[in-house]
């Protein structure tokens, strides 16, 4: 498939046409023109000049590497002075009309309508020889009809009308495009290399794994990386959406597209440019504005059927009342004509596109990756939110939440042993010994027993630490029993340690909970979430302690991933779920919820596994990501019901006979205006 830039697209229903007539196209069947996006893809056998001739029916044009200078604007601007030029004419002819000439007001009037409708006027009467039926042909139609019968007035008030419609109909989806164009503009477009001692500038597209690069203060880090000498703090805002500056040293993990905001950082790459987080996150973002949502769909295929039904009340209310009712012919001709212009389905087709990108761009710049509309569609429907509990509402990492020495020295001694082990619980005692500022020993004769603990020799006494198994040699005493079973029944891991005569120390290990959690639960529920559960496969006394923490209103313990699917799908029968992980080992899960959330700072799995990606690595943002969401489906619904509303009301107002061209006209632009605001809301809401 190829794929170009299309510029000069006037309207979402318009490029829905304009794809319909390439895929008929000798192998053009699974052509795609995307209206949000502003691209075409399209088969690599498809004739492109075939192509570029349908596109400039419509005032369209392929953008390629020899002619990007071609802009848009200009030609927006262009439209505008015709437009006042025509509106100036327009109420000067109103003056000629009264004050001076009748023949010379309708010149007047007739050149303001042939200033401002002409491209109309042509586009119609192709698209009236072909028997195609849009809102160039209905305008074009209307208009003839009304200079006709001498409405000269009205004719050049809807030219001008329809001409200010078309032009605020396309600013508005500019003004979203531009905003997600900016957005994907944060990419480096150069780095600084060095090869055997030179610096050398290269493109970033040119990078590869192993170079090495230097980033000065200020400048864009090019790719993924690690650092191996200097230190600075980096704003990882492109990749978190948070700007709180990240303090990074040797050996530390860089992003790219981040900025080092001071100092000299010499980085060696990782991945490649096009592999790197940023430039996955930039790809998956503008997939996601092409992606059409169900009620995107359900609109375009509701819009075919909806001019032709237009055409047909159109043709009744010209002949019914003059035939049957004894009507004049020219007045209901007239009101026919008017009928026509409500035809236009521009607004309605308008309804979702913008508030969709606006969404998908709102939610990329916080750090949240919503991989397409249907996505952000769904998240705005969720009822119930179920998490993981390590790594989603804990951090995943042990720590010491409360320990007992019998002997002193306890804390010492177990961190000394541990100081060379990279376990987990090891890395808990000795983080707890460097917070009490011990200073460690080292141990000698340090043996690992698999599943238990550790033995070693420190100074001329054999001590030993682990579980209960791992101290099993020695008695334990009453006070030594109650201890334990209160650390137990408080949810934590139990570690020992011991001489060869008796207990020395216990100690109380648990994933530290996400200082967030509690709060963004709290939030979750603020914001219409019925339901938030934990699924774990931890034992009850561990899960219940951090359900009661963080205030989920229910939790299932000691699951088994495959046990965790079974959940998911059952709770999926009655609910909207959205499932929340860490994107490494609960994929099974979020792969079965309505929707997978995976948080993970530019981790490919995280990336890779979910619907929705919380690039921050906590759960800080879903409140506002699901708030979001849910406006932009009132805005969606709320857009729809307007658009037909004010058609509905113009139609109606055909029943006294009340409907003139330019009430006809102001219903759709009126629609479009207020669609195109209500929409852009999204982007601009704090």
């Amino acid at each position: 498939m190829n794929e170009y830039k299309v510029k000069g697209l006037t309207c979402a229903n318009c490029a829905r046409e304009l794809q319909e007539e390439i895929q008929k196209l000798p192998s053009g069947k699974s052509a795609s023109l995307n209206y949000h996006s502003g691209k075409l893809k399209i088969d690599n056998s498809v004739e492109i000049g075939k192509v570029k001739k349908i596109l400039s029916t419509d005032g369209a044009f392929l953008v390629t590497e020899n002619d990007e200078h071609k802009q848009v604007h200009p030609q927006g601007i262009n439209l505008i002075t015709i437009l006042c030029l025509s509106f100036f004419l327009y109420c000067f002819a109103f003056v000629v009309d009264n004050w001076i000439n009748e023949f010379l007001a309708v010149g007047l009037f007739l050149t303001a309508t042939a200033l401002s409708g002409y491209k109309t006027f042509i586009k119609g009467l192709k698209n009236l020889g072909k028997g195609k039926f849009n809102i160039e042909t209905l305008m074009t139609i209307a208009l003839i009809g009304a200079l006709s019968i001498g409405e000269w007035k009205e004719g050049a008030l809807v030219a001008i009308l329809f001409g200010l419609n078309e032009y605020l109909e396309g600013l508005g989806m500019q003004k979203a495009r531009n905003s997600m164009e900016k957005l994907l503009n944060i990419a480096p477009k150069k780095a600084t290399i060095i090869t055997d001692g030179i610096e050398k500038v290269v493109e970033v597209t040119s990078l590869k794994e192993s170079d090495l690069v230097i980033v000065k203060a200020g400048e864009k880090i090019p790719s993924d990386g690690l650092v191996i000498d200097g230190k600075s703090s980096v704003n990882e805002a492109a990749i978190t959406g948070e700007s709180m500056p990240v303090e990074k040293g040797l050996g530390e993990e860089v992003f790219g597209g981040s900025i080092n905001n001071e100092g000299l950082l010499k980085i060696n790459i990782t991945k490649a440019y096009e592999d790197s987080s940023l430039a996955k996150i930039l790809h998956l973002v503008e997939e996601a504005q092409e992606t059409k949502t169900p009620t995107e769909l359900f609109i375009n295929k509701f819009a075919k059927y909806y001019t032709p039904i237009i055409m047909l009340i159109s043709i009744i209310v010209m002949i019914v009342p003059p035939i049957f009712l004894n009507g004049s012919f020219s007045e209901w001709f007239y009101q026919g004509l008017a009928v026509l212009i409500v035809g236009c389905p521009c607004a309605l087709v308008l309804a979702s596109p913008i508030a969709i990108v606006s969404g998908i761009t709102k939610n990329a710049r916080n750090g949240i990756l919503i991989k397409g509309g249907v996505f952000l569609e769904q998240l705005g429907r969720i009822t119930t939110v179920a998490f993981d509990k390590t790594g989603t509402l804990t951090k995943g990492e042990p720590y010491v939440e409360t320990f007992i020495e019998y002997e002193s020295h306890s804390l010492l001694l177990s961190a000394s042993i541990e100081k060379s082990s990279s376990h987990p619980i090891a890395k808990a005692l000795i983080k707890k010994a460097g917070e009490e500022k011990l200073i460690l020993v080292e141990p000698e004769e340090v043996t690992t027993h698999s599943g238990s603990g550790v033995t070693a020799k420190i100074g001329d006494k054999q001590y030993s630490i682990g579980n209960e198994k791992q101290v099993s040699h020695v008695p334990i005493d009453d006070r030594v029993k109650k201890d334990l079973l209160d650390i137990k029944d408080k949810g934590m891991t139990v570690v020992l340690l011991a001489d060869k005569d008796k207990i020395l120390g216990i100690f109380g290990i648990s994933d530290e909970i996400r200082e967030e959690s509690k709060e963004v639960i709290s939030h979750l529920h603020k914001v219409g979430i019925k339901k938030t559960l934990m699924l774990t496969g931890d034992h009850e006394s561990t899960a219940q302690k951090v359900a009661r923490h963080v205030g989920v209103t229910s939790f299932f313990a000691g699951l088994l991933p495959d046990q965790k699917v079974e959940k998911i799908k059952g709770i999926s029968e009655t609910d909207k779920v959205a499932m929340v992980g860490d994107g490494i080992n609960d994929a099974p899960a979020l792969a079965s919820a309505d929707l997978g959330i995976a948080m993970g700072k530019g981790t490919d799995s995280a990336i890779e596994t979910a619907d929705i990606v919380l690039m921050q690595n906590h759960l800080g943002k879903l409140p506002s990501a699901i708030k979001s969401a849910k406006k932009v489906n009132a805005i969606i619904k709320m857009n729809i019901i307007l658009a037909l509303g004010l058609k509905l009301i113009a139609l109606l107002l055909t029943i006294p006979g009340l409907l003139t061209l330019w009430i006809a006209i102001l219903s759709d632009m009126g629609a479009t205006i207020l669609v195109t605001l209500i929409s852009l809301t999204v982007l601009y809401d704090k």
